[in-house]
């Protein structure tokens, strides 16, 4: 296809909508946990594609699944069965409490059809006027119109009210706060078992466990959104199963496909009959290709060593970013679980971000002042050193 002339970033900020504050660098090719540039320039990749490479960069194993599946079926459509998707599904149920599961593209997809299956399961039981979703202050969810709305975040709503009617929020990790909010007209909490965009924020031991328990009182859908830090990402398949608490609902993505686009809904039996024929749907939701590469990932987490190196790597950066809390002035905390880490700074993160880029290091911010890092789950303990390296001497040119 003939193009435009001019850098590749040039011809980009031509033709694509200006959503995104892209850094001045054209990615072409990656191995592992390495990315490089249309200048040769190599990375450490700390990001992974806002969480989603969790298997790295080039993986052979993925790139043969999804080869030969492009190469034998890509999409038939809902309408059928296909061998991937049953696969997945199946995984996805035995390495989890689910029971039944619906496929989407993506974690905004699948919360979206998560709070339309609270809505749907509480008016079959209950008739209407019991709709209302109760979320948390500083959650994310996605950036559909329904998604936006249950975020607790007033900067993703700017420009794109009236909202969508019924969603009310508490403070995260406060049961008190909860119970204050909620009323007879809501039918569901949904909560971030830890919360990724405000923070990296893992709430105290007993919060998720008495969000159960208020559920299991008040007969509401409790929807637990992995999207994030769901697949392997905190040291555990599913981070809630560090607490030992089981949703009704879950959704996840990112992770999920290991670079392709899927997400998915996992509920119980009880709510997962609730979307019938007609209800609820997506062309490509696991379509074969995506399933494919989907399959790869749920062996390569459940069976190939990934989420034991994650729990080890998790260890060697916390006691690393400890070790730098005590050396470099700047650091306020150092929180998360597994692969899943923030670092709160004292001032804005961005200039940080900007130096680790210049030497070779992409990672994240989650909110204004807090480092996020996401690498992928099979990242070395020579790469974490590598890393850990570079966050201090970024830290020290402030």
């Amino acid at each position: 296809m003939g193009g435009m002339a001019g850098s590749w970033i040039e011809r980009a900020d031509r033709v694509l909508m200006p959503t995104y504050g892209r850094r001045p660098v054209t990615f072409v090719r990656g191995a592992g946990c390495r990315l490089w540039d249309d200048a040769g320039k190599r990375y450490l990749d700390l990001a992974a594609g806002i969480g989603c490479c969790c298997l790295g960069h080039g993986d052979a194993r993925l790139a043969a699944a999804i080869g030969e599946q492009a190469a034998r079926l890509i999409q038939v459509s809902n309408l059928y069965y296909s061998e991937p998707m049953v696969a997945v599904a199946e995984g996805l149920c035995t390495h989890s409490f689910g029971e039944r599961v619906f496929f989407c593209n993506s974690g905004a997809e699948a919360n979206e059809g998560a709070i339309k299956l609270a809505r749907k399961r509480s008016r079959d039981q209950f008739g209407p006027g019991r709709f209302r979703v109760l979320g948390f202050r500083q959650s994310f969810h996605g950036r559909t119109l329904a998604t936006l709305s249950a975020t607790g975040q007033a900067k993703v709503w700017k420009g794109f009210e009236p909202l969508v009617e019924g969603f009310d929020f508490a403070d995260y990790g406060d049961l008190a706060s909860v119970e204050q909010a909620l009323t007879d007209a809501h039918c569901a909490i949904l909560v971030e078992p830890i919360q990724g965009e405000g923070g990296i924020v893992v709430p105290p031991a007993g919060f998720l466990a008495g969000l159960r328990r208020l559920c299991d009182e008040r007969d509401l859908t409790l929807i637990f959104d992995c999207v994030q830090c769901g697949m392997g990402r905190t040291g555990k398949l599913f981070a809630h199963q560090h607490e030992g608490v089981r949703p009704d609902v879950m959704t996840v993505a990112k992770g999920l496909g290991g670079g392709v686009p899927i997400g998915a809904i996992v509920a119980t039996e009880a709510a997962g009959t609730v979307l019938t024929p007609g209800s609820h749907a997506s062309t490509f939701g696991g379509n074969p290709l995506v399933c494919a590469a989907a399959r790869v990932v749920l062996d390569a987490l459940t069976e190939g060593g990934v989420i034991a190196n994650a729990a080890a790597r998790s260890t060697q950066f916390f006691a690393g970013l400890a070790a730098i809390q005590g050396r470099v002035a700047g650091m306020e905390a150092v929180r998360g679980r597994g692969l899943m880490i923030g670092v709160a700074l004292d001032a804005p993160v961005a200039p940080i971000l900007d130096r680790l880029r210049a030497a070779g290091v992409i990672a994240l911010a989650a909110g204004e002042r807090v480092l996020r890092l996401l690498p992928p789950l099979v990242i070395s303990a020579a790469e974490v050193e590598e890393g850990l390296a570079a966050i201090e001497q970024a830290l020290r040119q402030r």
